[in-house]
């Protein structure tokens, strides 16, 4: 149960930041001093003077790493006890009613990390760059490497494997911390998953887009 809730909570957490990431991400929309501005306070001056310039976004990333790191443990953890549990895959299928996104959580999660890696490394660090180039100011750089059509698509689609693991995680998080207690629960239990999954793959995806149309240049 303990791995169950802390695999709740670190999800909620994730969560959480996606949320807040997205409508940084939106501010792309105010234009390149706008955009600039924040890309540049959240690696300088938040809490400053309360601690050193530039702390805070490496004592955030510990925290995130280390969510993302429990996440993965507690998951990974609680698969292969089901395993033990259930060795026969048809016996596994004939308890569990999955859906599709339930079924896909784990390979879902690879998916993720494997995607989130990369696109550390493209905005980041500035290694995995497709079109523009190490130094650029955050905007531009932005704009260089969502003009890429592919990378868009690619974009995209990791997106679609990422706000599917939030649908089922969102519910699954709420259910272990018991808020799934009756039908009309389930409901709106459920219908709140959709909001946040569908709310952020179309957050993060509008920005892209209107790279590649030209809306943002």
């Amino acid at each position: 149960m303990v791995l169950k809730v802390l695999m709740a909570i670190t999800g909620l957490i994730m969560i959480g930041f996606l949320l807040v990431h997205m409508y940084g991400n939106l501010k792309a929309f105010l234009g390149p001093e706008e955009f600039n501005h924040y890309a540049h306070w959240l690696k300088s001056d938040i809490l400053y003077p309360l601690i050193p310039e530039g702390w805070f976004i490496w004592i955030f990333r510990f925290f995130m790493l280390a969510a993302i790191g429990l996440h993965i443990y507690s998951a990974a953890t609680l698969w292969r006890r089901a395993r033990i549990a259930n060795p026969t895959p048809y016996e596994a299928k004939k308890t569990l009613a999955q859906t599709y996104a339930a079924r896909t959580m784990r390979w879902g999660g690879l998916i993720l990390v494997g995607f989130l890696v990369f696109h550390l490394l493209q905005f980041t660090m500035q290694r995995t760059l497709v079109a523009g180039t190490s130094g650029m100011e955050p905007y531009d750089l932005v704009v260089a490497e969502f003009s890429v059509w592919w990378m868009v698509l690619a974009y995209g689609l990791w997106l679609v494997t990422v706000c599917m693991h939030i649908r089922h995680g969102f519910w699954s998080a709420f259910t272990t911390l018991g808020a799934n207690t009756s039908a009309k629960a389930r409901t709106v239990l459920n219908g709140c998953a959709w909001v946040v999954a569908i709310l952020l793959y179309i957050g993060f995806m509008i920005m892209p887009v209107a790279v590649l149309t030209g809306v943002l240049h």
